[in-house]
């Protein structure tokens, strides 16, 4: 038998450019097709970026503080008109009847303007929209029962203090439904619209810290492929090395730092603007709405004799979730108040209280905001002093003293004290909300002009390499 011809033998085929202007095209290839990356990089990193500073400063904040404002608005009304029929036909006591009603006209619009800003900013959020028309729904109603409520008021002609009974038990059906359908809807539509916003922060948090590490890899690598072209162009052709080479791992080097750098100030925008600022906006709005609502629940227990201790023991809930002391009772919260407020002084880390004044105090970061903090924390002791002020009048024959002191408007009266603790509150959210808007504004700047400069560097990157090693190849054609 024919032994079988063996095989021939192959050669293992070279998985590397075996010539030097194969090896520098693969060099260039790698480095073209790196620059490529660190712009996509880049350019997704911005475009994102831009996107979420638009959806946290221009849509859902907004939303969320429309909502807030919103609970505020209905809060005052339904205080002023516990105010109308606490006033009845009297002249020149407290608020008096025509301001009350004019007050609650204003608020009235302001609920109006923030339905329609909270809508504008819901867009094709399904869950915001349906808490929306929940919202709606239910307001609708009450305005119904607080127009037939003031309607059958100005009709009785009563004294001060003492609103006829068919007026009280319509006044009951109104703030019933404003407690029971409105409130809850807004708080719904509050916490769709925080978590929205939380979420896109997270989002844009998170992203940022990848596009980061992501973007340190691809340019180091793009810089060390530059600079293994440049080695291998000095050892292979023993000359000095290329000015094009060089000046491509010049700009890649710069653009690194730049971008690198700006994605981090972008971060600590952010955090100014979600953290430090907008978080204490949220407390503070919150803050306001409660009590505001407090405020309408010392009107009420002048309206409505049979509801007293209910509308008491609401008080007290309201003012723990502005001040949480744990354990106190409307007697004991003064000066347990007062105590938190002496250690908190001494030491502003020693914060005693929680509810959202202590969320504020928890979260107080820029110029100004701690005096603001403590005035206001001072002024809301006042107020807290003049309920207990009121409730011992309220137990006494002079109910028009007791309603004068409730509804005056100058300091030392309730509702004048009322209203300097509410400028306090006023003013913390301003120095918050100017920073959000410095945020916001500041991290939209910092952007200019990164939408061109992505392309157009990988444009010069990827030219310098081509002109780096263009004469080197004209050595062998």
């Amino acid at each position: 038998m024919t032994p079988l011809a063996s095989a021939p033998t192959r050669t293992p085929r070279r998985l590397t450019p075996s010539t030097t202007p194969a090896r520098l095209r693969a060099f260039a290839t790698g480095a073209i097709v790196l620059a490529v990356v660190v712009g996509i990089v880049i350019a997704i990193a911005v475009s994102v970026l831009r996107g979420g500073l638009r959806q946290i400063g221009h849509r859902a904040a907004p939303q969320v503080v429309a909502t807030q404002d919103l609970y505020f608005a209905v809060s005052d009304m339904d205080a002023q008109l516990a105010n109308v029929l606490l006033v009845g036909d009297e002249q020149g006591l407290g608020i008096g009847h025509t301001q009350a009603l004019d007050l609650y006209e204003n608020r009235r619009t302001q609920a109006d303007q923030d339905l329609q800003q909270a809508a504008a900013a819901a867009g094709g959020d399904a869950g915001a929209q349906r808490a929306l028309k929940s919202v709606l729904d239910a307001f609708g109603r009450y305005e119904g029962l607080a127009a037939q409520t003031v309607l059958l008021d100005e009709r009785a002609h009563h004294p001060a203090g003492r609103p006829p009974a068919e007026v009280v038990v319509l006044y009951r059906q109104a703030t019933d439904q404003l407690r029971y359908q409105v409130f809850p809807s807004v708080s719904r539509l509050t916490d769709a619209n925080s978590a929205t916003l939380g979420r896109s922060y997270e989002m844009q948090h998170s992203g940022l810290d990848i596009a980061r590490w992501g973007l340190v890899a691809a340019g180091l690598s793009l810089l060390g492929t530059l600079i293994g072209m440049q080695v291998f162009l000095i050892r292979r052709f023993r000359r000095r090395s290329s000015p094009a080479l060089a000046l491509a791992m010049a700009g890649t080097a710069a653009l690194l730092i730049a971008s690198v750098g700006t994605l981090t100030a972008e971060s600590g925008h952010l955090k100014v603007a979600k953290k430090d600022a907008f978080d204490s906006i949220l407390a503070l709005a919150q803050a306001r709405a409660i009590s505001y609502d407090a405020n309408a629940d010392e009107s009420r227990f002048l309206v409505d004799p049979e509801r007293r201790a209910q509308y008491e023991r609401s008080f007290l809930a309201k003012s723990q979730q502005l001040a949480n002391l744990p354990g106190v009772s409307l007697g004991t919260y003064d000066g347990d108040l007062a105590a938190a407020i002496i250690a908190v002084r001494v030491d502003g880390h020693d914060v005693r209280f929680s509810g959202f004044l202590g969320r504020e105090f928890r979260n107080i970061t820029l110029p100004g905001e701690r005096a603001a903090a403590e005035q206001t924390l001072s002024r809301y002791r006042t107020y807290q002093l003049d309920d207990r002020r009121l409730r011992t009048l309220a137990k006494g024959q002079n109910l028009r003293a007791t309603v004068a002191f409730n509804t005056g408007l100058t300091p030392g009266d309730s509702n004048g004290d009322f209203s300097r603790y509410d400028a306090s509150l006023q003013l913390l959210i301003t120095i918050n909300q100017g920073a959000f808007d410095s945020a916001i504004h500041d991290g939209e700047q910092a952007l200019t002009g990164w939408t061109l400069l992505p392309p157009l560097s990988v444009i010069l990157i990827a030219g310098l390499v081509l002109a780096g090693i263009r004469p080197r190849l004209a050595e062998y054609r």
